[in-house]
Formats: structure tokens, sequence, C-alpha cells
């Protein structure tokens, strides 16, 4: 062992060290934030929570039904709107992102919205549709929250269609498929596990928004399902009654947080699941 050797060998070590370190440090936080989040929520779990809506200042019981009702309508809406339009953008950068000078500036803007803060496309929506119609809704807040959940599907299709061999297209080509039809039917089929994974990502990167909500659909104690109005969503619910002073509004806030945890939890392991399927067959 010469000593450039063991000079490598002992930067090699460190930088194993610290990378192990860094982990470890990540980890404990988390599990930190995981056990107060799972001993503080899980009282508030009750059937109750399920059946009830937001109590009133100052009373006692109550559950989160209206809140849940509307993050459900609210997000089931923004699926709607971009699923189809990232999956369509997503084969149009892919299929014509080499030839294009607007595929690749697409492929730019779409990078950045991306990393744009919630916050921002939030104020964004409430300038050209909140401000212009003069009240708060359930629409304004799907739109939000698409124009966060675009992105995710756009590139991921992206990247997911590049992924195909070009033996399985030209081979298409070679029977005659045009070339919308290769992408649709040969392409975008090949890599339909990793496009889904996408969407899913999606719905778990846009579960938790609370920042575009406030500025578009707000809230609202009472059910409805009514989305032309201001609508419950729970995470505004969480953030109010987590800075509230009354103890039952702080609990239904642990249970929702607990909640909408679980369900980004469950919704990025099933992705991972169906891509790491994917990948094995």
């Amino acid at each position: 062992m010469n000593a450039v050797y063991r000079r490598r060998l002992w930067v090699h070590r460190i930088g194993i060290s610290l990378s192990i370190l860094a982990m470890a440090v990540g980890i404990i936080f988390l599990m930190w934030i995981l056990f107060t989040l799972v001993a503080r929520g899980l009282g508030a779990i009750t059937p109750a929570m399920f059946v009830e809506t937001t109590p009133a200042p100052g009373n006692d019981g109550g559950g989160l039904l209206n809140a849940i009702f509307g993050s459900l309508m609210m997000v089931g809406a923004a699926v709607l709107i971009s699923t189809p339009v990232g999956i369509l953008a997503g084969i149009y950068l892919a299929e014509y992102g080499q030839e294009s000078r607007f595929a690749q500036v697409t492929r730019f803007v779409t990078d950045i919205m991306l990393s744009a803060p919630s916050i921002v496309i939030g104020l964004f929506v409430y300038a050209i549709y909140v401000a212009n119609v003069k009240h708060f809704s359930g629409w304004a807040g799907s739109f939000a929250i698409s124009l966060i959940a675009i992105p995710v599907v756009v590139r991921t299709t992206d990247n997911m269609l590049n992924l195909v061999p070009a033996s399985l297209r030209e081979a298409a080509y070679a029977l005659g498929a045009p070339r919308w039809k290769v992408a649709t039917m040969v392409r975008l089929r090949a890599v339909k596990a990793g496009v889904v994974t996408g969407v899913l990502l999606a719905i778990a990167r846009i579960s938790g928004e609370t920042a575009p909500l406030l500025f578009t659909a707000l809230n609202n104690q009472f059910f409805s399902a009514d989305m032309n109005a201001p609508m419950a969503n729970l995470p505004v619910v969480i953030y109010q009654f987590a800075m509230s002073p009354y103890d039952n509004w702080r609990s239904l806030a642990w249970g929702g947080a607990l909640l909408v945890t679980v369900s980004v939890l469950g919704l990025n392991i099933l992705s991972r699941t169906l891509f790491h399927q994917k990948i094995h067959q």
C-alpha cells in the first residue's frame, strides 16, 4: 500500500462515515416527527372523525367529514384535469422533443414549475380567477393544485417514454404504423405502469398542499358539495385548528395530519410497488 492509496482509502472512509452520519441524523429527526405525529394523532382517529363535521369553536366532539370530502373532491377534480394534460404533453415531449424548439421551451418551463413555490401558484390562480369572479371556490382550488400536479405527470411520462427501446419503435414503424399510433399504442402501453406511478406521485404531491388552497378554496365549516363555493379541505383545516386555542380543535388537527401522512405514505408505497413490479416483468 503506497501513500497515494492510503490517502484515497482514508478519504473514502471519511466520506462514507460522513454520509452515514448525515443519513442517521435525517432518520432520527424523521422518526421523531413520525413518533410525535402518531402519539398525538392516533387518539383523534375515531369513527366520529369520519362521520361528523368540524365542530364550532369551544364545542367538544365533531370530526373532519366535510374537510375529508372537500379534499377528495378537489384532488379528484385536479387529477381529472392534470392526468390527460400531463400525459399528452409528456407524449409530445418524448416524441417531438428533439425536433422542436417549442418542446425544449416546454420542458424548461415544466422543470421550473416543478420547483415553483406552491404559494406563488395559489396567488396566481387568485389573481386570474378568484379576484375576477369575486368569490372563493372548490374549482379554483382544484385548478391551483392541478397546476402543481401537471409538471409531475409531464416529466414522469416523458422520462418513462424515453426508456422504451428504439428497436420497439422501429419494429412498429416497419409494420406501417403511423407516428401517433406508435406513440400512444406502443410506447405509452409499454410504460403504462410508470405513467400510473407518475399520476400517483402527483396525487401524493398535492394531497397536503395548504398555501394554494388558502388563496383559492379557503374553507367551509359546513358540509358542502358545491364546487363553486368555498369548500372545506384537510390541509387548511389542519392549519387553522392547529393554531387555535381549543384543545378539541388541536386534537382534530393532529388526527387530520396523521390521516394525510398515512394517505401520502400509502400512495408512495403503491407507486413504488407498481414501478418495481413493472421493472421485474
